[in-house]
């Protein structure tokens, strides 16, 4: 087991990464915590139907409350958010309960903002089982989409602990694996080039990747998000580099309709455009077909889905959280482990995107 230490403005906690931690969750619990009333944990169908019961078992003494949320990008409505406070109020949680996110990036999304606005905030732990949830189980960033942009109603709300049980990830379909490994790639691109030159090196299948292999991928991963997290936990300057392919992703993921196409499937799109980007504003020196290679060797889609129109693609990217005044502000990369946010006119990135195409 490692334990990852992530240090914010607002609130130090431990993240525990291994097999089998999980089953130190009710030991935290009794010494965190001095008069525990309830727990209430949000999950969704599919993780429910898999792993619900194991984590019931383990927490026997609480007795918890349970909510169920679609799964996938379904969960972040404002309907589920709305069902998921009633529970809540239902079964008389108060300032001294705890809910447990136990599921993927969009479980981990709702249960956060859910415990960021129930009595104004009660605490939350997470315990991730997917891949991509390495990247949004850390750092406090919680929310549900609305149909005009995803994450654009959430708050920023550590949890007090995450446990990244590596066994709750042998279940993961390969589609789900792709969307989570492509954050791991973010991280390496946007931080550390020997991380990089690792995976290319290393990884030449999602579907086969040994546990030595997933281990070092997630603890990298989440050592690079706390360099940033931790220097800027309310993404007003260096954090929103972590947001490098996510501004057109994010378009995609829209334009798709949420749940129809995997965030870090999307998210990869986005950065090989944002490559090819770089090297036209920055002179990032960087081989986009070799990469695009290696990528579509690990199962990845490379281009935008063919009947999203660049207009409808230009509007969403506007409505990024890190746009002003209708300017759309991209994460771009000077070389690999360097990026700059740069601003992008309208002209230039519709010329990109037809060529992109």
């Amino acid at each position: 087991m490692e334990t990852i230490q992530i240090q914010t403005s607002s609130k130090s906690y431990n993240v525990f990464v291994g097999e089998g931690v999980k089953n130190e969750i009710s030991s935290f619990l009794n010494n965190h915590f001095t008069k525990l009333t309830k727990i209430l944990i949000i999950t969704d169908e599919t993780v429910a139907s898999i792993h619900l019961d194991n984590l019931l078992m383990l927490l026997t003494e609480w007795d918890p409350v349970v909510f169920t949320a679609p799964s996938g990008e379904k969960a972040k409505t404002f309907e589920v958010y709305y069902d998921a406070l009633s529970t809540a109020l239902e079964n008389q949680l108060d300032r001294k309960s705890v809910i447990l996110a136990f599921g993927g990036g969009a479980v981990g999304d709702l249960s956060g903002f859910v415990a960021a606005s129930f009595m104004r905030g009660i605490p939350f732990i997470q315990v991730p089982t997917t891949i991509l949830a390495h990247d949004s189980a850390v750092g406090g960033k919680v929310a549900i989409n609305h149909p005009l942009g995803k994450n654009m109603i959430g708050a920023f709300h550590q949890p007090e602990a995450v446990f990244y049980d590596l066994e709750l990830l042998h279940t993961l379909p390969e589609q789900e694996i792709r969307s989570g490994f492509a954050e791991v790639i973010k991280h390496a691109l946007i931080y550390d080039s020997a991380f990089y030159d690792w995976l290319k090196t290393d990884i030449h299948h999602l579907d086969s990747l040994t546990t030595e292999q997933l281990f070092k991928s997630l603890t990298r991963g989440i050592q690079i998000k706390n360099e940033f997290v931790s220097k800027d936990e309310k993404e007003t300057g260096i954090r929103a580099y972590l947001n490098f392919g996510h501004t057109l992703g994010h378009a995609i993921e829209s334009e798709m309709g949420y749940g129809n196409f995997t965030h870090g499937e999307a998210v990869m799109i986005g950065m090989i455009f944002a490559l090819k980007i770089s090297k036209e504003v920055s002179g990032l020196a960087f081989d986009t077909e070799e990469f695009i290679t290696w990528v579509q060797r690990l199962g990845y889609q490379t281009e935008i889905p063919g009947h999203l129109t660049n207009e409808h693609l230009l509007a969403k990217m506007k409505l990024d959280k890190k746009s002003a005044g209708g300017t759309v502000k991209y994460v771009v990369l000077e070389q690999i482990g360097k990026p700059k946010l740069c601003e992008l006119s309208d002209d230039f990135l519709i010329t990109q995107l037809e060529n992109f195409k």
